[in-house]
């Protein structure tokens, strides 16, 4: 039997939009080409705020221009490491942070999100989540370094403790490579 799975980043936006409410503040912690900044910032609305980070300058470029083109406000770019998001967000006060890991589609394919840098950025997106909030992490193991970086990201969230309901969903029918989806909620 054959079954379709969804896609982790379709499932992800699922999860975000049964939580994230109009107002709210939510964090892109890797820009990319823009896709989850623009669904975030549809999300939080005009009186949200998302707050969108990306190393690299052509990340943020992409992005921005995509959010102009659905004419989005409330996006504040910062060409931080994910590794800065306590810097700048409220702690308690965040209702969805997006994470995808790997390389930037139709980039440099040499720089990758890593696990060290990856680890202190989860650790920062817990303090910032309100009770109730979302942490969504898109693991890419099949790229040189992504299989060390999402096992270390399914180890971290597989420690958390009291207080945080953890779902990993890697079924085992899927290739050991293929992209797959962690879920962190608040309690």
């Amino acid at each position: 039997m054959n079954e379709r799975r969804e896609k982790p980043t379709v499932r992800a936006h699922r999860e975000i939009a049964a939580v994230l409410r109009p107002g709210e503040t939510a964090i892109d912690a890797t820009a990319g080409n823009g896709h989850d900044t623009v669904f975030l910032a549809q999300l939080a609305g005009e009186q949200g705020t998302v707050l969108s980070f990306d190393v690299q300058e052509a990340a943020i470029t992409s992005s921005k221009q995509r959010i102009e083109t659905f004419a989005l406000k409330g996006v504040r770019f910062i060409l931080a490491s994910h590794a800065t998001l306590a810097d700048h967000a409220s702690p308690g006060r965040v209702g969805a942070v997006v994470f995808n890991l790997g390389y930037l589609p139709g980039g440099d394919h040499s720089l990758v999100t890593t696990r060290d840098v990856t680890l202190v950025a989860l650790d920062a997106a817990l303090g910032l989540l309100r009770p109730g909030g979302i942490l969504s992490v898109v693991c890419y193991p099949g790229h040189p370094g992504g299989d060390v970086e999402s096992d270390a990201v399914v180890v971290w969230a597989s420690s958390l403790g009291a207080g945080f309901e953890v779902e990993v969903d890697r079924p085992e029918s899927i290739p050991r490579s293929s992209p797959f989806l962690v879920l962190v909620r608040r309690s």
